[in-house]
């Protein structure tokens, strides 16, 4: 479902909207015995492209449905743009918003089925041509949306939803079931927005995907932020790594085991001994191989992945009941 709102008569956003586009404090939501979305707060600053990353069903769609005003909250409270997601005529003529799969005339073209929009929801016709630039859309824009890709209806939808010339895009899922090409030019697109100066909600459950495109992160669980803040904070607070690779098979339990003996966790994997261990620790690590008569052939440092950062954080905390998204 792709969003455009007609213009609101409403006035400016609060300066805190303009710091950051969405603020969230307690916001609940509760379908029958399911706690969708558990005291969520969220402070998402302007400017970045930010990442909402869970497993399915932890929330994620849920959280995006009530900022969009699409439900109504149980609990808790939120301003998108500085306006309270209770009004969200006052805000959502400034938000684009791409949620689920897009939906458009098949027998229409691109350029057409724009049109369509800017009709229906009173907006800008002139916005058509620039919109579809910034999708990298225009050579195929007279093209009927049938004979389109996957990854070139996507980026029709975030066309769609840029229509409005928003200050906040929030997209859902917006890779899901790309091919990865597909994936690589909607990651240009999402890139290219925030160069803008558009703040940017992205939600995936693809851990790798937030990993190389995202600034800030917000991470859920069971319904539950579990992490918020700089994506470069989270990794580097993680417990760093070793991969070492001797010269010989024969000595890959042999090098665990010394790394193991030195008090780090470490393990064999395929050709190379992973160890838990800080960079520093290298030199030490070279140094205790060749006196126990075993060469190295590689020896680098390694970062925790996002996913290895999700897990190390969901791992430790208890769910407390089925908090499932299934909206």
């Amino acid at each position: 479902m792709t969003t455009t709102t007609p213009p609101s008569d409403s006035g400016g956003a609060a300066s805190d909207g303009a710091a950051f586009p969405i603020i969230a404090t307690g916001l609940s939501k509760r379908y029958s015995e399911v706690l969708a979305v558990d005291s969520v707060d969220i402070k998402l600053p302007a400017g970045v492209v930010g990442g909402f990353v869970g497993p399915n069903g932890a929330g994620k769609t849920t959280t995006i449905q009530l900022l969009l005003g699409l439900v109504a909250p149980t609990g808790g409270s939120a301003k998108v743009l500085g306006e309270s997601i209770e009004h969200p005529s006052r805000y959502m003529a400034r938000v684009g918003a791409l949620i689920e799969a897009p939906a458009f005339y098949p027998s229409l073209s691109g350029r057409r089925n724009l049109e369509v929009l800017t009709s229906l929801g009173r907006l800008n016709p002139a916005r058509i041509d620039e919109v579809l630039a910034m999708v990298e859309l225009s050579d195929r824009a007279k093209d009927r949306v049938k004979t389109y890709s996957l990854g070139m209806k996507q980026r029709l939808g975030v066309a769609a939803a840029l229509l409005p010339d928003p200050e906040l895009v929030i997209l859902d899922e917006p890779t899901n079931g790309l091919d990865p090409a597909g994936i690589r030019e909607m990651r240009a697109v999402m890139r290219g927005l925030a160069d803008r100066g558009i703040t940017v909600l992205v939600s995936s459950h693809l851990l790798r995907e937030i990993e190389a495109i995202c600034d800030h992160l917000l991470m859920i669980d069971h319904g539950r932020i579990v992490f918020e803040g700089p994506i470069s904070g989270l990794l580097d607070a993680q417990r760093s790594g070793l991969i070492a690779r001797p010269e010989h098979a024969k000595d890959l339990e042999p090098l665990a085991a010394l790394a193991i003996a030195a008090g780090k966790q470490a393990r064999v994997d395929d050709d190379v001994v992973r160890i838990t261990a800080d960079e520093d620790w290298a030199p030490e690590l070279n140094r205790q191989a060749f006196a126990a008569g075993i060469t190295l052939r590689g020896l680098e440092a390694t970062r925790a992945s996002l996913e290895e950062a999700f897990f190390a954080i969901t791992e430790a905390e208890d769910p407390g009941g089925e908090a499932e998204d299934q909206h």
